[in-house]
């Protein structure tokens, strides 16, 4: 069936496209899985027993590790997701066995402003509703583990607040002297809420809770997402879940998940989310989507767990971090690397000529509001400026060591000589480039970019971490600033300064990788400046620790954990076609 999208909608074309679909059988049947090790979520979808998987495959050899990141994003994205699926696809034309991992679309962008993430055009993943709408119910186990730990704390700190020590004690509970000022956790939703960013809870009589201030946050922000995302088996989940920290004490002491034995019941909820999910592309390759920590709030990668099953099922293993590189791939590199002991073989770039001229001096952009016509109209000047945040980015990937590869996701508009000059500038670097037309011919349109990466990996890659962990805390951070985002210098608050005493106290803490919070729309702490900005200095405002992940989170600039609904927010256009019962308006 020929599909047209130039014409069609993305749902349109992922209903159309579903009409071919392969079962998870048969899907399980091509990656060579029992039938004990594959999961039916009905006939389409399906999770992966990793553990059996592993136990069965674990002398196999290693497929090639492939990262896909992109430079400095415009607010409308730059089909990173899109380019993952449509190098699969491409890969799969050349005969290889491939298998791409990505992350699970959020509520909150699906409703909002930004939309699924499950590609576009020809390069999609399906089915799109289910895989869009909560899919295996992962977040939902994630926002409910998250929660509980919540419930328990103010659950404690309303009977401690009305019992004596003597009648605690008659109901099996040890006084934890909570201090209400020093709750780190708060709570989590999957949506977009900026009224629910700073609350107050507890209100009402004694039996209503203990009054307080109070925060939520996004899903993909919760400790319990990180951990999902980097646990490598149950008992290394049960372990970490233990380890988070609720609250403090009035005397400064941590407060645990398992001080609140709250930690059992937490990870009894996640043990299905713990097994991967399986889906395929419109072209049928494999795709596993696993946890959904976003790229400039939280960690931004999908899970460990997911990468090891692909890399012993496949020759090629596809895999993406979130938003830039400067944001998730230095994340990836320098944090979910560390911890899984994987080393990329090639580094995918994402390029847009839109992008190249935002950064280049164009006009701004604005989600919801139409794209200015000096966008489609051709200029050298533009594209050459932009060049810049490109090369950066190209330098921040060889300070890893692995091999990079620049994608031009192409679009109808972009001009030939535009076209020429990126590519021109990009040799003289001695960086292999591509073009890549996979939005508009599937796996076709990514033949090109397939080629290059599979030469790629036949250069040995030296891969290396930016710093080491047992360098300060400061040195660290000032490392990443300086180094990947091209700051003067790292300017800290008095609370920051005050956390990174009490971090570098604490010699199981002070050794944590860093895993700053920043906007993705910038390379500095600022959204609005554009293309690779001088003199400035990365402002540290405040510093978590997720313990149960194992991060020191630096918070930078004004970002914020729980993000906002825009005014003309996706959800608007959202439907179901009540005779048929099918989803319509997604994209």
């Amino acid at each position: 069936m020929k599909i047209d999208p130039v014409r069609l909608k993305d749902w349109e074309i992922a209903y159309l496209a579903e009409k071919n679909m392969k079962t998870i059988y048969q899907l399980g049947e091509e990656l060579g899985l029992t039938k004990e090790e594959l999961l039916p979520y009905g006939h389409y979808i399906g999770k992966i027993d990793y553990k059996k998987v592993l136990e069965r495959l674990k002398t196999s050899f290693n497929g090639k590790y492939i990262n896909i990141t992109a430079i400095t994003p415009t607010p409308l994205g730059e089909g990173k997701t899109t380019t993952l699926i449509g190098l699969v696809q491409g890969l799969g034309k050349k005969g290889k066995k491939v298998i791409g991992t990505i992350r699970q679309p959020s509520s909150g962008p699906v409703f909002n402003i930004k939309g699924s993430a499950a590609g576009g055009g020809l390069s999609q993943v399906i089915p799109l509703d289910k895989i869009s709408l909560g899919l295996t119910g992962d977040i939902n186990a994630v926002v409910n583990a998250h929660n509980l730990a919540m419930v328990a704390l103010t659950a404690r700190m309303q009977h401690e607040a009305n019992y004596d020590d003597k009648t605690l004690v008659k109901k099996g509970l040890k006084r934890l002297n909570i201090d209400p000022k020093r709750v780190e956790m708060g709570w989590t939703i999957d949506f977009c809420a900026q009224a629910l960013r700073n609350i107050v809870i507890g209100l009402g009589g004694k039996m209503d809770g203990y009054p307080m201030e109070s925060k939520f946050h996004i899903s993909g922000a919760s400790e319990v997402m990180a951990i999902l995302a980097v646990a490598k088996d149950l008992n290394d989940l049960r372990e970490r879940i233990g380890k988070i920290v609720v609250a403090f004490d009035k005397y400064g002491k941590p407060i645990t998940t398992e001080d609140l034995e709250v930690a059992g019941a937490m990870t009894a909820l996640l043990v299905d989310a713990l097994n991967p999910n399986l889906v395929q592309t419109i072209e049928g390759q494999p795709i596993l989507i696993h946890t959904g920590p976003f790229g400039n709030i939280a960690l931004g990668q999908s899970s460990i767990i997911a990468d090891y099953l692909a890399l012993r099922l496949a020759e090629y293993v596809v895999t993406e971090s979130g938003f830039a590189v400067d944001v998730g791939f230095e994340k990836f590199w320098n944090v979910k690397c560390r911890i899984s002991d994987l080393s990329p073989n090639v580094v995918v770039i994402v390029a847009t000529i839109k992008a190249l001229k935002y950064h280049g001096g164009a006009p701004s952009l604005r989600p919801g509001s139409p794209i200015p016509k000096e966008y489609f109209e051709e200029n050298l000047e533009w594209v050459e400026g932009g060049c810049e945040n490109l090369l950066h980015c190209i330098e921040i990937v060889k300070k890893s060591g692995a091999i990079p590869v620049v994608c031009i996701n192409k679009f109808s508009t972009d001009t030939k000589e535009e076209l020429k000059l990126v590519k021109k500038i990009c040799e003289e670097k001695g960086i292999r480039v591509a073009f890549s037309d996979h939005w508009l011919k599937g796996g076709d349109g990514a033949l090109e970019l397939a080629d290059a990466v599979i030469d790629a990996c036949k250069e040995k890659a030296e891969f290396k971490f930016l710093y080491e962990l047992n360098e300060p805390v400061k040195e660290r951070i000032e490392k990443i600033a300086k180094e990947i985002y091209g700051a003067d210098g790292v300017i800290y608050s008095s609370i920051a300064e005050e956390k990174i005493k009490i971090i570098e106290s604490d010699e199981e803490i002070k050794r944590m990788p860093i895993c700053i919070a920043k906007t993705h729309l910038s390379l500095s702490d600022d959204p609005n400046k554009k293309g690779v900005p001088k003199g400035w200095n990365l402002r540290i405002r405040d510093i978590l620790v997720y313990r149960g992940s194992g991060f020191i989170v630096p918070i930078a600039g004004e970002i914020k954990l729980m993000p906002g609904t825009g005014s003309d927010p996706a959800f608007r256009r959202i439907d179901v076609d009540v005779n048929t019962g099918k989803v319509k308006g997604l994209f």
